[in-house]
């Protein structure tokens, strides 16, 4: 089903999110995080994606970054199956970044993403297109940040990883879904997004 609006379980899910994103911002800006995953809905609805998938988009971010306030991983995940359901919560777990592997070994900031994208190998259509529509976001907001400022500088300083590990980042994202045959409209602008951080220059 087509989503040409919003639902009631769509409004829920913004709701479930605006609460445990409460009081955090955008990296490096004063924006409110819920800016992050409703541009994501916005993108995933501009490319007719399905009420389920929407859903997920918004939900996208709030195991990985909301552990806190009592709430711990295990409780969110739980919060988000009795609520959205369990397509939904694996969806948003195929998506979201693991601390720790299946053996409990603690992952360093590296092996995170190259577990994220190998687990991208079992993950449904519908969270390759959540993967999809959150890099084509954050991509973009980068590179809009780095024209509205005098000092490229203060944009890849949020980033652990600096501007090579950042625009790394980006190409293999587009890399590995273009290598598992992903072949959703957005791909021609997660391209676009990668090549034009990749050539980006003040």
């Amino acid at each position: 089903m087509t989503i040409r609006g919003y639902s009631d379980r769509i409004n829920h899910a913004f709701a479930f999110a605006a609460k445990h994103h409460d009081r955090q911002v955008r990296k490096g800006t004063r924006l409110p995080y819920l800016t992050q995953p409703a541009n994501v809905a916005v993108i995933l609805t501009c490319y007719h994606q399905d009420e389920q998938t929407i859903i997920a988009g918004i939900l996208h971010d709030v195991i990985e970054d909301c552990v806190r306030d009592g709430f711990t991983r295990d409780m969110l995940e739980q919060r988000i199956g009795d609520k959205f359901g369990v397509e939904i919560l694996e969806t948003v777990l195929a998506v979201t970044h693991r601390v720790v592997n299946e053996e409990g070994v603690e992952l360093s900031s590296e092996e995170r993403k190259d577990d994220y994208l190998a687990r991208l190998a079992a993950a449904s259509e519908r969270a390759r297109w959540v993967c999809a529509a959150d890099k084509v976001h954050n991509g973009s907001s980068i590179l809009a940040d780095l024209q509205r400022t005098l000092d490229p500088d203060t944009v890849w300083s949020r980033f652990n990883v600096g501007r090579l590990g950042t625009v790394r980042w980006y190409r293999r994202v587009y890399e590995r879904l273009r290598e598992l045959h992903f072949a959703g409209e957005i791909m021609d602008e997660l391209r676009e997004v990668a090549e034009r951080l990749e050539h980006w220059t003040p």
